[in-house]
Parts: structure tokens; sequence; C-alpha cells
């Protein structure tokens, strides 16, 4: 049976993707293949691939990532001054 899901998404560059999951978000690198790349923290694996014509803004690709904890996690995503979406405060929502 099915244990786990990990999303393979598209990566620009490879070093700038490594920047970000690893010393921003906290994720580990369990795998470096030239232009394949993994990552890891807690129950969480996310694949990349390269991908250089990739246009951000034609590219509808997302996750959806859970926490127990998301005072703390938006916490660390401020001290480490991650960009967060113009309307990127924490608040309520209908869905939660």
């Amino acid at each position: 049976m099915p244990t786990h899901i990990n999303p393979k998404l598209p990566m620009r560059n490879k070093e700038v993707t490594k920047e970000f999951y690893l010393n921003t978000l906290g994720f580990k690198e369990v795998g470096d293949y030239g232009n394949y790349l993994m990552v890891k923290k807690d129950k969480i694996e996310i694949h990349f691939f390269e991908f250089k014509e990739l246009e951000p803004k034609e590219n509808y690709g997302q996750v959806y990532i859970r926490t127990d904890n998301i005072e703390d996690l938006y916490q660390i995503l401020l001290d480490n001054q991650t960009s967060i979406l113009p309307n990127g405060l924490l608040q309520t929502k209908p869905w939660g």
C-alpha cells in the first residue's frame, strides 16, 4: 500500500532553490543529482527537477503543506525575513 507522496516541482536555479529550502525553511538535503534535488523536513520530502525555461507567472503548480503550529512557523518565517504574499498577515479564515 502507498505510504507517502513526494511532489516533484520545477526549479529554474538549483542554488537559489537550495538556499531557500535549506537556509530559509530549514529543510535538509537528501539528494543532489545534477539537475535533480531532494530535500526533507520532518515528514515532508520534496523533489525538484531543473526547468530553466519556467515562467513563474504561467506556472500553476502548488503544494499545500499542513502544520500543527502555524504561529511558530509564521514567526520563523518572519524572523528569517522570508517574503510572504502581500496580504500575508496571519489571520483566521472561515476554512481555518
